[in-house]
């Protein structure tokens, strides 16, 4: 059996186990009665996210002391059971929280999140939040408020660069003699560990964003191209030369993305492709020492597509206190509400009179995004089975490059399977 299809099957198994675990557990919130309620399920689990999302309810029940606030915390990865029993039950919360793009766009189809655009309207988020605004936006309405959204790139140890002589590059080839530079000196070039497949997507999605441009890579998302496509075929060549220059660090599919840290706060690697959420992770004297890189150009003269994960609220179609989720929602759509969380999850704020933290890594970030069209990630952009089968398939075909067309034939395969012929 193919390592995709096995994969799938696992999932499957997984899921089921984890939908009776999450039930067993009471993962799905406890619902008050209607009237002058308000029950809030979050997937705010961490530390850092669930401080700031307990200071706004607090905030919002301070200003509504006639409103009954439930706040319920599930633990993130019971959430993604839980979440998909509430919206389908006769009563939900009023107020979920969820990702962006793809990731909720199914939910919108069938019916399962509520408009808001009256609070988008209300609160004049078409202009503060025009650059999330297309995220969240489907058949012309808007289903979703984002609160927070974060750059991907190259984190770089700037003194190993300097002290081999490499400065900030802007193509792939550069890129590409950094490695071999490097590789000369005993380290290697990228950070990486793909135990946990989605690190793997996210040099996908760069080397296709690159190689293709953004809609295609959009398109490609949405099931309209085929993986053997001449385009995708041309990215994973891409995605070969780095593997065959000896870009990445050696039995990744061993590492977590946090156990693949110590190569770069060691210097046993000199960068690493990921969210800004990495640079909390990293010891004060490593931050000192690092810089944030845009990835490099393929194409020349191609618009740069840019990772942006954007995560938000909504309130559910079986929500109970539908008039408080709307008045919950333009509560925490003010400028220094997003203000606030952004610093507290050390994310970039999606409103436009936010401030930005004073953080050179967001600021910069904060510079590419704002130049650029942006995707949600390649596990947001598309389904989750087919992020299941494509990112098995790319961890695959890093351990095993000379296998690539036979790996992109077998995810074509569940493309199919799961979007139809083409």
């Amino acid at each position: 059996m193919c390592a995709i299809k096995m994969n799938r099957e696992i999932n499957m198994k997984s899921f089921l186990r984890t939908a009776v675990t999450a039930v067993a557990l009471g993962a799905l919130p406890t619902l008050s009665m209607a009237g002058g309620n308000l029950v809030i399920s979050a997937n705010t689990s961490d530390a850092a996210p669930r401080a700031a999302f307990e200071e706004v309810v607090d905030k919002f029940k301070a200003a509504n002391p006639d409103i009954n606030v439930e706040f319920n915390i599930i633990e993130s990865e019971a959430y993604k059971t839980a979440i998909r029993n509430f919206l389908v039950a006769d009563k939900g919360p009023d107020i979920g929280f969820w990702f962006a793009g793809n990731r909720m766009a199914g939910f919108v189809s069938d019916g399962l999140f509520g408009d808001i655009s009256s609070v988008w309207k209300n609160a004049g988020l078409e202009t503060a939040m025009a650059s999330t605004m297309p995220s969240v936006t489907f058949g012309g309405k808007q289903y979703g408020l984002p609160f927070s959204y974060y750059q991907w790139g190259l984190y770089i140890r700037s003194d190993i660069m300097k002290a081999n002589g490499i400065s900030e590059f802007s193509t792939y080839d550069e890129l590409l003699a950094a490695c071999t530079t490097l590789s000369s000196k005993g380290v290697k070039g990228v950070a990486i560990g793909t135990k946990y497949l989605w690190t793997a997507a996210g040099w996908f999605d760069y080397l296709n964003m690159r190689t293709n441009g953004l809609d295609y890579h959009i398109n490609l998302m949405l099931g309209k191209i085929k993986y053997t496509d001449e385009g995708v075929v041309n990215t994973m060549k891409n995605w070969k030369k780095a593997v065959d220059a000896g870009c990445f660090m050696d039995n990744h599919q061993n590492y977590s993305w946090q156990e693949a840290q110590p190569a770069l706060i060691n210097g046993e690697a000199a960068m690493y492709l990921m969210g800004n959420f990495l640079v909390p992770n990293l010891p004060k004297e490593t931050q000192d020492n690092l810089d944030y890189w845009q990835f490099p150009d393929i194409n020349p003269g191609m618009a740069r597509g840019e990772d942006a994960p954007t995560d938000l609220m909504f309130m559910p179609a079986n929500a109970q206190n539908k008039d408080n989720a709307r008045k919950f929602l333009e509560f925490a759509a003010q400028a220094e509400i997003i203000e606030a969380i952004g610093k507290a999850l050390q994310q970039l704020p999606t409103h436009k009179d936010s401030a930005t933290m004073d953080d050179r890594f967001l600021k910069k970030g904060a510079k590419v995004l704002a130049a650029a069209k942006t995707a949600q990630f390649y596990d947001r952009d598309t389904t989750p089975e087919m992020a299941s089968a494509g990112m098995q398939g790319f961890q695959d075909f890093m351990l095993n490059p000379d296998d690539m067309m036979d790996i992109l034939e077998e995810i074509e395969e569940e493309r199919a399977r799961i979007f139809g012929a083409i």
